[in-house]
């Protein structure tokens, strides 16, 4: 409860890029123009894996919900991001701040269990592939893919029955540019060590075991790539996996980069900007990734393109 002294506050006042606001248009005009880039990257790739037939294949079904997680990620932090940096700062009910929180960890760590579905997809491609077809039928992807959600949602929302019911009382201030799960919680006057203790248990859960699972698919693989002797095996087995062991190790760094070294207190616009790499890097990372190491992607592309051209 709160003390006679203070008071039970509704709201949050984010702070945003304070202290940079003499730059406020270019942050605004570059946020956005990334932004812009990730919705069309990411929806370009949804639209592609939908339409185009020959791309009607587990990898890319699996491809199609990661571009979906970071289009959701995506969206849930910067419009308000955008607004904060026009205003200046940003009161939000604390409801709508428990909310976002709530749904960028949903859509954050989803994509922990959506990458090693697609290890695990790459690796029967490559170590059984005469079975492949008859293992990943569409059932089994859309189990896949489901279950992934299901199970962030189940994690997620076992911490948010507590985050809920934290108490906040005197200072409202989160000198950040959305509702982090850390200066959120600093804020509250409710005792959080078991909170605290359960975030790490499900960090450990949705992130390190989902990590290990893809290196000890990637080491298998290895195996077999040592056992190959022509070269075209080889561009093969490169073509296959390269997209997708690119796009695990921009997840993981950026990861490593936010969370693992995080800055002292007197950088928080530091820990703010290396925030971004999470929430704007990956997204914007995957589609070009895909774009260019990926030849069934870049053919479906130059067609969709080529039928604009002629339609018009």
């Amino acid at each position: 409860m709160c003390e006679d002294n203070q008071t039970q506050v509704p709201v949050f006042l984010l702070l945003g890029f304070r202290g940079l606001y003499h730059l406020k248009c270019l942050l605004f005009m570059l946020f956005l123009l990334i932004y812009t880039s990730i919705l069309c990257g990411n929806l370009l790739i949804i639209i592609l894996v939908t339409t185009i037939d020959h791309l009607n294949v587990p990898m890319f079904y699996f491809l199609k919900h990661l571009a979906l997680a970071d289009v959701l990620l995506t969206t849930i932090v910067m419009p308000l991001t955008l607004n904060i940096i026009i205003m200046e700062e940003r009161i939000v009910p604390i409801a709508g701040c428990l909310t976002q929180l709530y749904l960028f960890t949903i859509s954050g760590f989803v994509q922990c269990f959506l990458l090693s579905v697609m290890s695990y997809d790459r690796y029967l491609a490559i170590r059984q592939p005469f079975r492949y077809t008859l293992i990943m039928t569409p059932n089994v992807c859309l189990t896949l893919v489901s279950g992934s959600w299901f199970l962030v949602f189940i994690l997620a929302s076992s911490e948010f029955v507590i985050i809920w019911h934290l108490e906040f009382c005197g200072l409202n201030y989160v000198d950040h540019f959305f509702c982090d799960f850390g200066p959120v919680v600093a804020l509250s006057i409710s005792y959080t060590s078991l909170l605290t203790t359960m975030d790490f248990y499900l960090a450990i859960n949705v992130i390190l075991i989902p990590f290990v699972f893809i290196v000890i698919t990637y080491i298998l693989i290895s195996f077999t790539l040592i056992n190959i002797s022509s070269k075209t095996g080889r561009r093969k087995f490169i073509s296959t996996c390269s997209s997708h062991l690119i796009s695990v190790c921009t997840y993981y760094v950026t990861l490593m980069i936010v969370y693992m070294f995080p800055s002292g207190e007197d950088s928080v616009n530091v820990n703010k900007f290396r925030s971004l790499l999470y929430i704007l890097g990956t997204p914007l990372a995957n589609p070009i990734i895909y774009s260019f190491s990926n030849h069934e992607i870049r053919a479906a592309l130059r067609k969709v393109l080529k039928y604009i051209i002629i339609t018009h």
